[in-house]
């Protein structure tokens, strides 16, 4: 079986003192509060990680907002999982990685806290000359890259991508190495669409609305719809309007759009339309690791950069005010980063 994502064990105590950390806890929908925790101990194949950068992602804010189904995530419940950090102690039988290695983390959700402990599987060691900020952030692309490979993306095809959040940005500038023949995509702020036209987009269009159709903004422009469609949004009634703007014999890769659906789906027009729909995560364990390599090479290469959307830094202290930061719709609020060694 492939691996999941785990959350790693943290007993939390009620008292503040040596062999504690901080740590945040989403106690309900819309409360997140910073609790004290143990530090954990390396297990057998363990390491400890040092957490220096936690990135808030979409599907933490989901959470947040209370948009996933119990079925994904019950309530008190930890998250991050954009880490970024440095090794300070080895379990038994771990070879290879060493304490003092700095590391990006994939596969471990739970991180706003000061240590979190893991298996080298979701380690990438990471050069010591690259700021550790723009480290958290590599944890998006092995299914970024993997959705780019799977659109069949070649310099014949129009791509569209829906969103220019922190991993849509992310998204544009990978799928610009892919030559598509256009690159468009759809956002509901300027800044955000700046961002895009810089890292390769060639047309950008700017929404009226979240729930806008994006074939009547660019369908005079596109009447045929798109060879391909990246929904990189959140919820997941952007799947709908990604059926709508897939051509004839198009394909969808949900990179995003992994949240509930409460839009009625036209499966008929997915028939009508011959349309593949395929789905982003590494179906093998190998294929993550090797899509992991190729993504920290793209930024140490200066192809992707991550650290450019960086609006806002927040220490986990004040979790609270990040994560209310991060749920507001606003141009200059792209990505906010959680400083867990601040104090």
């Amino acid at each position: 079986m492939v691996r999941k994502m785990s959350v790693p064990p943290m007993e939390l105590v009620d008292y503040e003192g040596p062999g504690t950390q901080m740590c945040a806890v989403m106690d309900a929908i819309g409360e997140i509060s910073v609790r004290r925790a143990l530090i954990p101990e390396p297990k057998d194949g363990e390491v400890r990680v040092k957490v220096k950068w936690v990135g808030i992602c979409g599907s933490d804010v989901e959470v947040f907002r209370g948009a996933r189904e119990p079925e994904f995530i019950s309530y008190p419940t930890r998250l991050g999982h954009e880490v970024a950090g440095v090794i300070d102690k080895i379990g038994p039988n771990v070879i290879g990685v060493k304490e003092g290695d700095h590391v990006a983390l994939r596969y471990v959700w739970g991180a706003f806290a000061e240590y979190v402990c893991c298996t080298p599987f979701s380690l990438k060691v990471l050069p010591k000359d690259l700021p550790l900020i723009e480290g958290s952030l590599i944890e998006v692309l092995p299914g970024i890259i993997h959705a780019a490979e799977l659109g069949d993306i070649s310099p014949n095809k129009n791509v569209l991508i829906t969103g220019q959040g922190v991993s849509g940005l992310v998204m544009t500038q990978v799928v610009n190495m892919f030559s598509p023949r256009n690159l468009i995509v759809t956002d509901l702020f300027d800044e955000k669409l700046a961002l895009a036209r810089k890292y390769g987009a060639t047309h950008t269009y700017k929404l009226p609305n979240e729930h806008a159709n994006t074939m009547d903004i660019v369908g005079a422009d596109f009447p045929d719809g798109f060879d391909v469609v990246i929904p990189c949004l959140l919820e997941g009634a952007g799947m709908v309007d990604a059926i709508n703007a897939a051509a004839q014999n198009g394909r969808i890769v949900m990179y995003g759009c992994i949240g509930t659906c409460h839009k009625p789906v036209d499966f008929f027009k997915v028939h009508k339309k011959r349309l593949d729909i395929l789905s982003t995560e590494p179906k093998r364990d190998i294929d993550n690791r090797r899509f992991f390599d190729e993504g920290l090479r793209l930024v140490l290469d200066g192809l992707v950069n991550t650290e450019e959307m960086i609006t806002h830094v927040v220490p986990l202290a004040e979790v609270a005010r990040a994560f209310q930061l991060r749920n507001e719709h606003k141009g200059d609020t792209i990505h906010v980063m959680i400083d867990c060694e601040a104090k």
